[in-house]
């Protein structure tokens, strides 16, 4: 016997004429219409749909037992959703399997935050399955305002309403246009995070897009407690661009009557003081109060994404993350804000002097290809290192005479780090290890084990800290014989013992301070 279709049919958002003309032929010729509904309510889709459904067609309702609620299951209600998809599969697969097509309805678009995906991932292997896509909310909801949502090369970025506050905020100011699904009850911290990144003025309330009951307004004028799951709000692109063309005249033409004065005068902003900060090794607790005075301070911050990120999100800032092999680029780019008369920070995690970004701002500022980023200030703002973190974490290592070293032979040869991997090793040296592995770079950790081992002890101390400071964290105590060159990695900083450094009964590594 030939099993049947699967047809996962998207019905729109809500008003009836947006449904397909693929959609209504399918609906209309079915053997199965399956639609899902909440608890205790009546099911949207079949509603949307209901003119379409054949009288004699046979009806599946998936009733969810729970949405938002508590549940009694066992797991809670992840395992009660597991369960109640289970049901649904079998139901729905008695049908295939004796040869009718099943339609299941699925409001706006079915791959789009759709419950129907899950069954599609189920049958997707088993039965021939079909998609007829749908108006999504968010595309009816934007005709209603109507307001642009992203033009030109703007970029639109879709988020639910249930991310945490700080993560919703740091990606609504990272984005030109927007949309923000999920609502109900997580408004409020919805709302709080649109005003942390500059984004309130602008936001757009929509309820029940292209229903008979759907309203719009801004989202400061939402009352939170009459917010219901079938709303969004629309962030449009152009929200995102006034604010910041107003902050550019103002620093292009502080003082000139109007912009063409500006330019017969030659007026020229002074350049502002770059800032380059140590954001420390993760914690919030190792971020100094000077570093975190001069962040809430500054209208940019430029860095490495994961750096960048850890800055909390307020109004009227702006993030300029990048990826991590582009430090002078990056530095350019932020002396080039600072030449307009911007306010900005360039952050590095740990200390910015040590294997950070100072180094390469400095290294920009005196290119002499680029004689104007020498005139603009620059300060630097120290924050706690990785090798003081991992060494706190174990005792105190290197409370003698250490040095640091960088394996990464990405900007110096490796003949130039065996040779002072060698002069460190004679020295007799406590030896603080930064990017010892990475994916494509193993050879080097191993060559350093070797070498260490022809001038120390294979039972000279070793501390391997891993992802100090953070949830992952991990610190090992081992000895440079036993040490697992293949357990490590960039999330790893290494500490070689000198020939003193000592480990105590209960674990802690210290290093003597005086020298017999």
């Amino acid at each position: 016997m030939t099993t049947g279709r699967f047809l996962v049919v998207g019905i729109g958002p809500g008003d009836p004429e947006l449904i397909t003309r693929k959609a209504e032929r399918l609906i209309g010729t079915a053997a199965v219409v399956a639609f899902h509904a909440g608890v205790r309510k009546e099911s949207h889709a079949r509603r949307i749909a209901a003119h379409l459904i054949p009288a004699d067609v046979v009806e599946e309702e998936l009733r969810y037992p729970v949405t938002t609620g508590t549940t009694d299951h066992p797991q809670g209600y992840v395992g009660a959703l597991a369960d109640f998809y289970d049901e649904c599969e079998q139901r729905l697969a008695a049908h295939l399997d004796a040869g009718r097509d099943v339609v299941l309805l699925a409001e706006g678009d079915p791959l789009f935050y759709g419950s129907s995906m899950y069954l599609l991932d189920r049958f997707r292997d088993r039965f021939d399955v079909e998609v007829v896509p749908g108006v999504p909310a968010f595309a009816a909801a934007t005709a209603t305002v109507p307001a642009p949502l992203v033009r030109q090369n703007d970029v639109l970025t879709v988020l639910p309403g249930t991310l945490p506050e700080p993560e919703l905020a740091r990606r609504l100011a990272d984005t030109d246009g927007a949309v923000i699904m999920k609502l109900g009850r997580t408004f409020p911290a919805v709302r709080s995070a649109l005003a942390q990144a500059g984004r309130l003025e602008g936001a757009l309330y929509v309820e029940r897009a292209s229903q008979a009951e759907e309203r719009w307004l801004p989202v400061a004028e939402v009352d939170a407690d009459s917010v219901p799951y079938f709303s969004l709000i629309v962030v449009p692109g152009d929200s995102a661009r006034p604010a910041s063309a107003a902050r550019m005249r103002a620093v292009w033409a502080p003082t000139a009557t109007s912009e063409a004065d500006s330019l017969r005068r030659g007026t020229q902003p002074q350049p502002s003081e770059l800032l380059v900060i140590g954001l420390g090794p993760g914690p919030d607790g190792w971020l100094t109060p000077e570093a975190s005075a001069a962040l809430a301070e500054v209208d940019h911050v430029v860095g490495y994404a994961p750096y960048v990120n850890r800055v909390p999100q307020r109004p009227c800032l702006q993030r300029h993350a990048s990826g991590n092999t582009v430090e002078v680029d990056r530095a350019r780019f932020a002396l080039d804000l600072a030449l307009r008369g911007e306010r900005v920070a360039v952050v590095s995690g740990g200390d910015a002097g040590v294997f950070g970004m100072a180094a390469a701002v400095f290294e920009a500022a005196a290119d002499p290809a680029h004689p104007e980023h020498a005139t603009v200030p620059v300060r630097v703002l120290p924050g706690v290192s990785a090798v003081q973190a991992v060494a706190a974490r174990a005792g105190a290592p290197i409370g003698a005479d250490f040095a640091v070293v960088s394996l990464s032979d990405r900007l110096k040869p490796w003949p130039v780090v065996e040779r002072r991997l060698r002069a460190i090793a004679e020295a007799d040296l406590v030896l603080g290890v930064y990017n010892p592995a990475s994916r494509s770079r193993r050879e080097q950790v191993v060559e350093l084990q070797k070498i260490m081992l022809e001038h120390r002890s294979s039972d000279t101390v070793v501390v391997v800290g891993r992802d100090v400071g953070r949830a992952e964290e991990s610190l090992t105590v081992t000895t440079l014989g036993a040490l697992d060159t293949d357990s490590i990695d960039m999330k790893c900083l290494l500490i070689i013992g000198a020939s003193s450094t000592r480990v105590e009964p209960n674990g802690t590594v210290w290093t003597p301070r005086w020298v017999d």
